[in-house]
């Protein structure tokens, strides 16, 4: 029998919704920075608008788009924005269990709408509060306004372009938006690791054509973190 005060699906997906409220103004610079920027790379407003929509991921978005804007090949544009985003690969197999048991469409659409924020407040509730119903519906009402508010901020980029003024330094929105996430992320030595060489190998070779830095960045960052976990599960064997 169901407990009479148990929140509801729709409660669930509301709380989600107020929830992630507090990260929507960091958004809207994003979003406008990803427009100017697609424009910028000689995209139409259009085509801007479709790279929002279908990739929705920030990040790969705006180095893709840097390096069509300086004439890169095609594969790489493509290998930088795979291998930026491939830290969604661990998201959605830390998400599986939870949305598993959701039809197939709405798993895909879990996994389209899925973005660093959406993670961290749809996992972070799932794995503290796991006797609390519906985190799949508070996931789902994490990720769609963001989904929403990255659409509207494209589209004001792409309806401002160049007549945004320089003094109002949307571009820094960026690296905030990711630093409010980064930080609470680094919880123990392999984590650290990872942030310090990826951050590290990206500025040292700031200066390689077709935003390279990035891309090695990535790598280095990832099998650092990958080496030191592997360390440390050795260790806790050892000890066991």
């Amino acid at each position: 029998m169901p407990v009479p005060d148990s929140p509801t699906a729709r409660s669930t997906f509301l709380e989600g919704a107020r929830e992630i409220a507090v990260l929507i103004p960091g958004i809207i610079p994003f979003g406008m920075v990803a427009g100017i920027a697609a424009l910028r790379a000689g995209l139409s407003p259009l085509q801007a608008m479709a790279g929002s929509l279908c990739i929705f991921a920030g990040a790969s978005q705006l180095v893709a788009y840097e390096l069509i804007g300086n004439a890169a090949p095609v594969l790489l544009v493509v290998l930088a924005a795979l291998t930026v985003n491939l830290r969604f690969l661990l998201y959605s197999t830390a998400l599986a269990p939870m949305l598993s048991a959701l039809p197939l469409r709405l798993r895909v659409a879990a996994a389209h709408i899925m973005t660093d924020q959406a993670y961290v407040f749809g996992y972070r509730r799932w794995s503290q509060q796991p006797q609390l119903p519906h985190a799949q519906a508070y996931y789902f009402g994490a990720a769609l306004p963001l989904l929403a508010s990255w659409l509207s901020a494209t589209l004001a980029g792409v309806l401002l372009g160049s007549g945004v003024p320089q003094e109002w330094g949307l571009e820094f929105a960026v690296p905030l938006c990711f630093i409010a996430i980064l930080v609470p992320a680094v919880k123990d030595r392999p984590s650290l690791l990872a942030a310090v060489t990826g951050g590290s190998i990206a500025i040292l070779l700031g200066g390689l054509p077709w935003k390279l830095s990035l891309l090695l960045g990535a790598l280095g960052g990832i099998l650092a973190g990958v080496l030191a976990s592997g360390k440390t599960d050795g260790k806790a064997g050892g000890d066991a």
